[in-house]
């Protein structure tokens, strides 16, 4: 069971550092000239991506820790 739920929180550790570099890319390409251009569109657009990664990137998270706290529970209960 432990090497179950370990190979669940490695995937979770890696999407959550996908998610995390996805939003931190969508961040780089709005960058001062986007801004300045006055084309809101695309930088509405960046923020929307911005907004999805990062907020997967907590749901990820969050999904890690429930897991490191289930490992947690079932090594208690082994001990």
């Amino acid at each position: 069971m432990n090497w179950f739920l370990t190979a669940i929180f490695v995937l979770l550790a890696i999407m959550v550092v996908v998610s995390l570099v996805r939003g931190v890319i969508a961040f780089l390409k709005t960058t001062k000239i986007d801004l300045e251009s006055g084309d809101g569109e695309t930088v509405t657009e960046m923020q929307a991506v911005q907004n999805k990664a990062m907020f997967a990137r907590i749901k990820y998270q969050a999904a890690a820790i429930a897991v490191l706290v289930i490992i947690g529970m079932v090594a208690g209960a082994s001990a």
